[in-house]
């Protein structure tokens, strides 16, 4: 990027280091946007007595040619450009966990989790350490360590912060659903995932006391609804824990209650070998097919996960569909109304507990990991503006478009029958699209 930076300090020497950078950011995504180089782009700038505010005002409207037509005031955000090639993900290694050292805490070495890797992965150089936070320590988190985590794996005792509220964004309106941390890290790489920017972990974290997670959801609460795939897949690694088994076991003698395994994996084997329960719903978020292969690798594709869903409501599980984030992007309608044909052909509705719709929206920081780790990205190339909350986001008029969209083909396909829900909308949201504000309920 310092031969970008050289380019508009020659263009625009009266330019003080604020504006410079305000510049090069805009024409980087603007050049990126539009395929072309940053070169071509300072060049169709020919009027020499611009200002600086006109000239911002030009490259702005050019950034966002589709709110600038619509006549909305883009009030936008141009942090510093800094990207290096070191960052970038190898998107193409083998999908396949298979951690490269493995550390495990003394208190959990006798546990059935650790035999298991033990057997799992011979090869892998063990180490026992006394705790896993003691040995973390003040490890600095950068996007070359992340995309070195798989390579390590921690086993350990968790001892607190077993079960949680979800926690929305100020000024959104939440859905009621609470968290249950079994594990802290992903062996996907979604492009847009949130945890790029969030974890300071060295490599993937699972509890081996899973036990004492049973044990303290008694002091919780009574009738919550409760899933495991905040900070994790739910499913990913289940062949190597055998969580869901237990969980479903669990969760029978707690019926007023209802467990959600929330996944972009087809990894079912583990709960297919159990009798499925009506408070016990299997989740898949999805996309279509174009979107997984560009911005979810390593994860399982479209088909395979609505398969492994049909497998699942055969079980006797309840089943439920996350279409979040949905991406905006010309022809996203038909892709969109194609996954939703596939659910229906192959799910039966009567098993679906509830369906939720999202969109794009991220940090500033977790932009500046995307554009890193994933430099040819397209989903930042969106018209991605500042709510409410500081989250990067698609304008509200656009976001309104898609639900209007979403809900449409939902409801053709599945009647009024199945519960659909937003994820991090404030409430005028939820009220133009004339959505019941209470909880899900099941």
């Amino acid at each position: 990027m310092s031969g970008l930076q050289e380019l508009v300090l020659l263009r625009f020497p009266w330019a003080g280091p604020n504006k410079r950078q305000e510049l090069v950011r805009l024409v980087y995504e603007i050049a990126k946007r539009e395929k072309i180089s940053p070169d071509t782009v300072l060049a169709s700038i020919s009027e020499e007595s611009l200002s600086f505010e006109q000239l911002k005002h030009k490259l702005v409207k050019r950034r966002f040619p589709e709110l600038a037509s619509a006549g909305i005031i883009v009030n936008a955000v141009f942090p510093v450009l800094d990207i290096s090639p070191d960052r970038q993900v190898d998107t193409a290694r083998e999908a396949a966990f298979s951690p490269e050292r493995i550390f495990i805490e003394e208190s959990v070495s006798k546990t059935d989790l650790s035999a298991q890797v033990g057997r799992l992965f011979p090869r892998a150089q063990f180490r026992q350490i006394k705790s896993y936070k003691q040995f973390v320590g003040q490890t600095r988190f950068t996007a070359e360590a992340y995309n070195q985590r798989t390579k390590e794996l921690f086993i350990v005792r968790e001892a607190y912060d077993y079960y949680k509220p979800c926690p929305c964004s100020p000024g959104v309106l939440g859905c009621g659903y609470h968290n249950v941390n079994l594990g802290f890290g992903c062996p996907y790489e979604c492009s847009y995932c949130f945890l790029q920017s969030y974890t300071n972990a060295p490599g993937i974290v699972l509890p081996a006391n899973i036990d004492d997670f049973f044990s303290s959801f008694a002091g919780y609460r009574k009738a919550v609804r409760v899933g495991s795939g905040e900070t994790t897949d739910s499913l990913a690694f289940d062949h190597l824990t055998g969580f869901s088994g237990k969980i479903v076991d669990f969760f029978r003698g707690h019926p007023e209650s209802v467990f959600e395994f929330k996944t972009k994996s087809a990894n079912v084997q583990g709960l297919l070998a159990h009798a499925g329960r009506p408070n016990i719903v299997a989740a898949w978020s999805v996309n279509p097919q174009t979107v997984i292969d560009r911005e979810e690798f390593l994860s399982a594709g479209l088909l395979q996960r609505i398969e492994a869903a049909a497998f699942c409501a055969r079980a006797g599980y309840r089943t439920a569909f996350h279409f979040d984030p949905v991406f905006y992007y010309p022809g996203w309608e038909g892709d969109y109304a194609d996954v939703v044909k596939a659910i229906a052909s192959a799910v039966p509705s009567a098993s679906m507990a509830w369906i939720s719709l999202g969109t794009l929206r991220m940090t500033f920081t977790q932009k500046k990991m995307i554009e890193n780790r994933f430099p040819c990205n397209t989903i930042l190339d969106a018209e991605l503006l500042p709510g409410s909350d500081r989250k990067l986001r698609y304008h509200e008029s656009v976001r309104l478009g898609i639900y209007r969209v979403m809900l449409s083909l939902i409801r053709e396909k599945f009647g009024a029958r199945v519960p659909v829900y937003l994820c991090m909308e404030p409430l005028a949201v939820w009220r133009s699209l004339e959505m019941p504000l209470e909880p899900i309920r099941w």
